[in-house]
């Protein structure tokens, strides 16, 4: 079979689940990605009921199916997070090996090294199996390609950053003093209760301090923590938001807060770094590749509100210094992740296994999404 015929199948959540996973792919989107290669983009998980959950996972597999029947080659890319998107993603690798297809198995969640801690010795040999036998590894941060090696014998591993799409990011609105942003879901393995305590102990000395949460979550338990320490109306939970009020609430912020036990590479980092907000975050997954501590961000341990507090105070005691770092994450973000960059790493692999570009047609990119999406 020509190279020219050679497809790729692409799986991960929908364009319209929330997360980052979604968010990588509708910056390969927006960006062209999918209208100058051959994918085939399936949809394998959705926000809503188990029951919607099921099926589309299910419809998924029919969905593979359909076109692996038609090609005797091709590429399997799969989206993986930890432990339910792990295992999805098994069933979907397993049907691509039996064909014979290559896999790319691209690493995303970050709770994906304690997932295969807890897994069991049965466990962890099927996370082996399947490792062992994908064409190429993506990993999101040079973190993840030094832990793999635990994980697997496969040396094709390749570090491909999650994209930032700069364009989106102009010049920053009128930061609003004392304001604390944080973005993603709203429970304990963020650090949302980590972050609440560090505002409590900043309201002394910092009487403008005030938290807006952009996440959904147990939103319920996080007021009634806010309450307990008494910050009242200083804590905003408006639930989820979709990207333009987030990136609002970025350009409006002194500093963006991330204090996570565990991490990928997160786009909500990447994004406030983006839209020149100083950031402060803890030191897990690929977070200190990204940040340089004191130069473009500030880097904390995680699980220590009073080093949180410590941090947030110092930035919004010293405009200075925020916009020293918030500057500095913009250029962060233009020298090594954006999105043009990141995206050439992923040609040179589709490249490298055989995959030829297609010609570029106008709106192919929304159409490949709309065909094979429900």
């Amino acid at each position: 079979m020509s190279a020219q015929r050679i497809p790729v199948v692409m799986m991960g959540t929908h364009a319209r689940t929330r997360g980052g996973i979604s968010a990588v792919v509708e910056t390969y989107r927006a960006e062209g990605f999918f209208a100058r290669w051959p994918i085939h983009y399936i949809a394998t998980h959705c926000d809503g009921s188990r029951l919607a959950k099921a099926w589309l996972a299910v419809s998924a597999l029919f969905r593979l199916l359909a076109v692996l029947v038609r090609h005797d080659n091709g590429v399997l890319h799969v989206h993986s997070a930890s432990r339910a998107s792990f295992w999805r993603k098994c069933a979907y690798m397993s049907v691509a090996l039996l064909l014979r297809w290559r896999v790319v198995f691209h690493l995303h969640g970050g709770g994906f090294a304690r997932f295969h801690a807890e897994s069991g010795r049965l466990g962890r040999a099927v996370i082996r199996f399947f490792l062992d036998r994908a064409g190429r590894i993506v990993v999101v941060s040079e973190c993840w390609a030094r832990w793999i090696p635990s994980a697997t014998s496969n040396r094709n591993v390749q570090v491909i950053p999650n994209p930032v799409r700069e364009a989106r990011y102009g010049p920053s609105l009128r930061r609003e003093a004392g304001l604390v942003a944080f973005a993603g879901r709203c429970d304990a393995a963020k650090g949302i209760f980590d972050l609440l305590e560090a505002t409590h102990l900043l309201r002394a000395t910092i009487p403008q301090v005030r938290l807006e949460c952009a996440g959904d979550g147990d939103l319920g338990k996080v007021a009634r923590y806010a309450l307990a320490l008494n910050l009242g109306m200083r804590v905003s939970l408006p639930g989820w938001m979709d990207h333009a009020a987030t990136l609002d609430l970025m350009r409006r912020a002194n500093v963006f807060v991330l204090p996570s036990y565990a991490e990928g590479l997160p786009v909500s980092l990447l994004e406030a770094m983006a839209a020149g907000c100083a950031v402060v975050a803890t030191n897990v997954g690929g977070v200190p590749d990204v940040i340089t501590d004191g130069v473009d961000g500030l880097i904390v341990p995680a699980g220590n509100p009073e080093a949180l507090a410590a941090a947030i105070g110092r930035i919004l005691r010293d405009p200075a210094f925020a916009r020293s770092l918030g500057n500095a994450a913009r250029e962060t973000i233009a020298n090594r992740y954006s999105a043009e960059r990141t995206l050439e790493r992923l040609d040179q692999l589709y490249a490298g296994l055989g995959v030829r570009r297609q010609a570029v047609r106008k709106g192919a990119s929304a159409q490949t999404l709309q065909e094979t999406s429900p």
